[in-house]
């Protein structure tokens, strides 16, 4: 399931696809960071006043983001009602798990 957040000034889309937010259909994001809480907040607001989420490095005003915040919820219920995507983020984290304790 794809949901159109906005499109950027060049004409590129920002989408929720599924638990991720993708800039152009590349990953850009899986989390939304509070502009309040972000280290370049001074910048970010100095280029876009009204930023309220950051997604990577897409900025998103309030609006924006309760649109990504509703799709990317959707994203995680329809993940969490697969058992294949599930025994996939299990194997993720057990393979990240490896790979920090050095087993290979």
């Amino acid at each position: 399931m794809t949901t159109l957040v906005k499109t950027t000034q060049d004409g590129r889309k920002v989408e929720v696809v599924g638990r991720a937010v993708t800039l152009a259909g590349k990953l850009e994001a899986v989390e939304l960071i509070p502009v309040g809480s972000h280290p370049n907040r001074a910048n970010i607001l100095q280029v876009m006043p009204e930023a309220a989420y950051m997604a990577g490095r897409i900025a998103l005003t309030e609006e924006e983001a309760a649109i990504a915040r509703q799709a990317l919820a959707r994203g995680e219920e329809a993940a969490l009602a697969d058992p294949r995507a599930i025994e996939e983020r299990l194997r993720h984290a057990a393979r990240r798990r490896e790979l920090e304790l050095g087993v290979e």
